[in-house]
C-alpha cells in the first residue's frame, strides 16, 4: 500500500521531529494546525507555517471557537500558566484541554475519508504519556480501530516518538539538523520561549543534557 500522510503540526519539539524523521517514509504531504484559543495561538501558527515551508508540504490552519469557549484551564483561560511543574498531577490538569487530541484526530480523520490519506502522525511520546492519556499507543491503537467504524479509508494512527523522551527526541533533533530554531514550544504567549513553564523547562533540559548552548540561546527568553 503506497502511504499518503498528515501530520498534527503544533510548531513544537514534537510535531518537528515528527516531521523531520518520517517525512519520506510516511509521504506527510499535509501539516494541520489548531487555533483553539491557546495563549500561544500566533505563535504556534508562525512556527507551524516555516515548518511546513521548510519541508515543502501544505498547511492548514483550523479554527475551534467552541474548544476555546469550553475550555477551563490555564493554556487558555485567563489563569496564570504552572511554573516549576514538571509531569505531575497538578500540573496535567492545569493544562488539560477536553478531549484535544482526539478530537485534533478526529479531525485529521475527515480530511483522510475525503482525500484519501492513509495514516495520521502525531507527536505523542513516552514521557508525556505518563501524565497524559492522550499521549498514549493504547490511545493511538484504540483511535485508529475507532477510523475503522466511523471512515471509509480507515487511517492507521502513528505516533513516531511513542517511545522517546525528551532527551531521545531532542538527541534526534540534533543528530539530523532538524530546524530546532523555527520551532515554538511555549505555553505562554512571549515572543521567545518563557523557560519558565512544563514545555519550556523539559526542552531546555533535554537540550541540556545533550550538550547544547546554540539552541538554548536562540530559544529562550531567559538567556542573554
Amino acid at each position: 500500500m503506497n502511504k499518503k500522510s498528515i501530520i498534527l503540526l503544533s510548531g513544537g519539539l514534537d510535531s518537528l521531529v515528527c516531521l523531520g524523521a518520517v517525512k519520506e517514509e510516511y509521504n506527510i504531504t499535509l501539516a494541520l494546525t489548531f487555533d483553539y484559543g491557546q495563549k500561544s495561538a500566533k505563535q504556534e501558527i508562525n512556527a507551524s507555517k516555516k515548518l511546513a515551508k521548510y519541508y515543502n508540504i501544505n498547511h492548514e490552519i483550523i479554527e475551534l471557537p467552541f474548544l476555546k469557549a469550553i475550555t477551563k484551564t490555564a493554556l487558555v483561560d485567563n489563569k496564570d500558566i504552572p511554573e516549576n511543574e514538571l509531569y505531575t498531577e497538578y500540573s496535567a490538569k492545569a493544562v488539560w484541554v477536553p478531549n484535544r487530541n482526539g478530537l485534533f484526530l478526529n479531525i485529521a480523520a475527515s480530511y483522510a475519508d475525503t482525500y484519501n490519506f492513509t495514516h495520521i502522525i502525531f507527536g505523542a511520546n513516552k514521557e508525556e504519556g505518563i501524565t497524559f492519556p492522550d499521549n498514549t499507543k493504547e490511545f493511538a491503537d484504540n483511535l485508529t480501530d475507532c477510523f475503522k467504524y466511523s471512515t471509509l479509508c480507515n487511517p492507521k494512527v502513528v505516533a513516531p516518538l511513542i517511545s522517546m523522551d525528551k532527551n531521545d527526541i531532542v538527541k534526534l533533533a540534533l543528530e539530523k539538523e532538524m530546524p530546532l530554531e523555527l520551532t515554538r514550544s511555549c505555553y505562554n504567549k512571549s515572543k521567545k520561549n518563557c523557560g519558565k513553564c512544563e514545555s519550556c523547562k523539559h526542552l531546555k533540559e533535554a537540550l541540556l543534557a545533550n550538550g547544547d548552548t546554540k539552541y538554548i540561546k536562540v530559544l529562550f527568553d531567559d538567556v542573554n
